[in-house]
């Protein structure tokens, strides 16, 4: 097991690199040697996050190719389109965490359709392994390159794994909604996210040609062996953070509430990031964790299973994903440097890691 990790953070002054700062400065076992930046270089960590003053002493960097050979891990938190232009210029030696969406899909015709964007490195897509720990989390312990979920696939992707996995629902006709706050659009400035634009108001976009969209049917037609569908409508909606997923799927069997609830408590039971509900979820209930909360209706009526799923965008839907995913590849607990150590120790003597 290693002692000491050392991280460098490519992109680390948007929101999601912020977050992963915050989270790793906080761990004795991390040491963050090079911090990179292109709207902030020159300035410290503590001018661009105040709240990090006193706990992250560096300075922004441009990113230069071999600069980082003295990490074991690089995680990329930038836009689409650029950690595919990165990642062939880093070390053999590192291994590397993409937040962003160059990786996820095994395509590169589909990615450049959805993404809009020529793949530069579609050679590396066959080495790349989807990162979400409670689909993959064996491979990801022997993977090089993890490409970290979206927020939006993330939400949509655990709520339905059990239900189709156990052929309890169709794997056609699936209906999601999804509500995101305005941070998962980064922090580049424009009109269109500006607070007038966005106060008192809801909208719909990207409906049919969302990014996600792929990624959703790609890793549950995976995960299912059957080819899976879904009709996706993404929401922006006039808060800072979180998602907020609705779906109908049609049921295939007879199945009540509460045998519902125990498929889907047994399916997740080593996954300690995702918490099964007998009620509606909802976002301030994991605000600010790495947490995914599930919850369930069955619509006998229409005999649709109606699911909701609930995360925090920027941490299980961004940088908390991308420290479980590092501590996956580095043969730590899951939930390192999210639990107490008390907790984190209870959990791996009751074989939650098996």
């Amino acid at each position: 097991m290693t002692t000491q990790i050392n991280v460098s953070i490519i992109g680390a002054s948007g929101y999601s690199g912020g977050e992963l700062l915050r989270l790793l400065s906080s761990r004795n076992d991390i040491c963050i040697n090079h911090v990179t930046a292109h709207t902030s270089i020159g300035k410290q960590v503590e001018d661009v996050f105040p709240q990090l003053a006193g706990r992250v002493e560096l300075e922004f960097e441009s990113f230069e190719a071999g600069r980082n050979g003295d990490s074991d891990v690089v995680f990329i938190a930038l836009p689409s389109g650029e950690a595919m232009n990165i990642v062939p210029l880093l070390k053999s030696g590192e291994r590397i965490i993409d937040l962003g969406g160059d990786f996820r899909l095994s395509s590169a015709e589909v990615y450049e359709q959805f993404y809009r964007h020529h793949h530069t490195s579609s050679h590396l897509l066959t080495q790349a392994v989807y990162g979400l720990p409670e689909l993959n989390k064996e491979l990801i312990a022997q993977a090089r390159l993890v490409a970290n979920p979206g927020c939006y696939p993330t939400s949509a992707i655990l709520a339905l794994l059990p239900a189709l996995r156990s052929n309890l629902v169709a794997s056609t006709g699936i209906v999601i909604n999804s509500l995101s706050g305005t941070s998962g659009a980064g922090k580049s400035a424009s009109l269109e996210m500006s607070f007038s634009e966005i106060n008192e108001n809801i909208r719909a976009y990207k409906i049919g040609t969302h990014q996600h969209i792929p990624e959703i049917e790609q890793a549950l037609s995976q995960a299912s062996g059957k080819t899976v569908s879904v009709s996706f409508v993404p929401h922006l909606v006039p808060m800072t953070r979180g998602i907020y997923t609705t779906i109908h799927a049609d049921l295939q069997q007879s199945i009540d509430e509460q045998d519902l609830f125990a498929l889907y408590k047994e399916y997740y039971a080593r996954a300690p990031f995702v918490r099964i509900k007998q009620h509606i979820p909802q976002i301030k209930d994991v605000a600010y964790t790495n947490f995914c909360d599930i919850g369930f209706v069955i619509e006998k009526r229409t005999k649709k299973l109606i699911i909701i799923s609930v995360l925090d965008n920027l941490l299980k839907g961004a940088a908390g994903q991308a420290m479980q995913n590092m501590n996956i590849m580095f043969g730590l607990p899951e939930t390192e440097g999210f639990f107490p150590s008390s907790i984190t120790n209870k959990l791996v003597e009751e074989n939650v890691y098996v």
